[in-house]
């Protein structure tokens, strides 16, 4: 039986700091190895015991179930309390999980983007620089992005040229002639304006 597919968990911001190391006389003397800590273990943590949900409250914030939680808030407790007991290290760095950010769509060049410090205002296009930026609500404007079924056509994002799908090449590794930008499928929306040079 095939292991069960481990869904991405919601962390609203990476750690402010990489991890710990524990000092005193004797601290050299203590086991070196490190303990990693995983990003959703440190997201559970800061959950339940610095903004105080309750488990509930705090599996339905990182998209996960009560009990997947309640077993990552566990798995998180027994790792720290072994770095304190054993002197050990603790590093912060890894797992399954995206990071909750605002995701903006480029107006000239469709390209979709998200903003990961969000203190800075976004003000252009981080891939054609074009002012034309407006915040991306997926579940208003999910029909107007859907891909056509029967579009045949390879498109270039940054200059509009067009030509016949090739079957069984994708678009991608076609070169727009006008301008070298990577071709998209016309219909689909992707980030994918990348120029080769």
């Amino acid at each position: 039986m095939s292991p069960r597919i481990t869904r991405l968990r919601k962390v609203l911001n990476p750690p402010v700091i990489a991890g710990f190391k524990p000092y005193g006389p004797d601290a050299a003397k203590q086991n070196s190895e490190p303990i990693f800590l995983l990003y959703e273990e440190y997201e559970a943590l800061r959950l339940c015991d610095y903004d105080m949900y309750n488990h509930h409250q705090a599996s339905g914030i990182m998209g996960v179930s009560r009990p997947t939680f309640t077993r990552i808030y566990s798995v998180t407790r027994q790792k720290i309390a072994k770095a304190f007991v054993e002197g050990r290290q603790i590093s912060i760095e890894g797992g399954k999980v995206y990071f909750d950010s605002d995701w903006y769509r480029c107006k000239n060049c469709d390209c979709f983007f998200n903003n990961t410090e969000r203190e800075k205002e976004i003000s252009a296009c981080p891939l054609c620089n074009s002012p034309q930026v407006i915040g991306f609500d997926y579940d208003n404007t999910i029909s107007e992005f859907e891909p056509a079924l029967n579009d045949d056509i390879c498109l270039c994002p940054h200059c509009g040229f067009e030509h016949s799908h090739e079957k069984g090449k994708p678009c991608v590794q076609h070169v727009c002639p006008k301008c070298n930008t990577l071709m998209k499928r016309k219909g689909i929306h992707k980030c994918t304006t990348t120029k080769v040079y």
